[in-house]
């Protein structure tokens, strides 16, 4: 029977999710509903049904808008293909896209104009990457895993730099970067790396708290990719680990014969999703809850111009 529930310090919203929700409900004051925003714009079921609740419409293909309505691009960021249909369509644009992301995007663009090629880390398929690919129209080379690198066929490699996704596992990440770095010697590595500090800061997190529990729960939406990487991280450190949308989620089997139980939150999960889970752990049978020292994050994203309330 779980007595105790301890729990990760940091967990849940990043400053980037906090930003691009804030984003969201601001436009809807300012302008009124329907406000449409492009992809979800984090990857968390309870908050993308809260702002559709609110106003929002979440849509994929940008003829879904009608013209004259106010466009919010995902924390995750658009192709410039995108962001070029958007501003020819006429739409009032405001970019949710997280600053690091952004950040990963000025840097491609920069060392695209000096003749660089890339070697872009991350899963195929997710947001993110596609709109980080499609801010070049070619020279950039997927590799989602050590296998893909010696795959990879780069025009040149006098001219080669390696980027990532921001929500990428720490370490899965640095045994490719040490794969394309075997294979292509002179790759440029970013200054400082891509992977956001709020996935580095949970997964740093994870790593302490999974030796002192039986079991971990993920707080997290099957699309988040952060999310799933903590939960694979506690799994890879030897503790059972499990991901939940929500508290309705939990199977009590999971805690038999657990007395200690882990709990922590992707970056775009929020902290009422983590209080229902301890309260079905109460019910459950735990006793106390308490939480690790963990590193306060203190960053702030400004919103766009625009944007402020009077």
């Amino acid at each position: 029977m779980t007595s105790e529930i301890l729990l990760a310090e940091p967990r849940g919203f990043c400053a980037g999710v906090d930003r691009a929700i804030d984003i969201v409900e601001h436009a809807l004051v300012k302008f009124g509903r329907p406000i449409y925003v492009r992809h979800e714009i984090v990857h968390n079921t309870y908050v993308v049904n809260d702002l559709k609740d609110k106003g929002a419409i979440f849509i994929e293909e940008l003829s879904e808008v009608p013209p004259g309505a106010t466009l919010i691009f995902s924390a995750h960021g658009v192709s410039l293909a995108v962001q070029q249909e958007a501003e020819r369509r006429g739409f009032r644009i405001f970019d949710a896209t997280c600053p690091l992301v952004s950040k990963v995007h000025v840097e491609l663009a920069k060392l695209h104009k000096e003749g660089y090629e890339f070697i872009m880390i991350g899963h195929k398929g997710h947001p993110e990457v596609e709109g980080t690919m499609g801010q070049l129209d070619s020279g950039i080379h997927l590799v989602e895993d050590v296998a893909d690198v010696a795959k990879a066929q780069p025009a040149q490699t006098e001219k080669l730099a390696v980027v990532t996704q921001t929500t990428l596992s720490v370490d899965d990440a640095a045994e490719i970067v040490a794969a394309v770095k075997a294979r292509f010697p002179q790759v440029r590595e970013p200054k400082q790396q891509d992977i956001c500090y709020a996935t580095q800061n949970r997964q740093d997190a994870v790593k302490l708290l999974s030796p002192q529990v039986d079991v971990v729960i993920v707080v997290g939406s099957p699309t988040s990719s952060n999310s799933n990487r903590l939960r694979e991280l506690a799994d890879r450190l030897g503790t059972p680990a499990y991901m939940v949308d929500s508290a309705a989620d939990l199977d009590p089997a999971w805690f038999d014969g657990k007395n200690k139980v882990g709990l922590t939150a992707g970056a775009s999960a929020p902290d009422v999703l983590v209080q229902a889970v301890i309260h079905r752990l109460r019910d459950l049978g735990a006793v106390s809850v308490r939480t690790l020292d963990g590193i306060q994050e203190t960053i702030k994203f400004p919103l766009p111009k625009g944007l402020k309330l009077d």
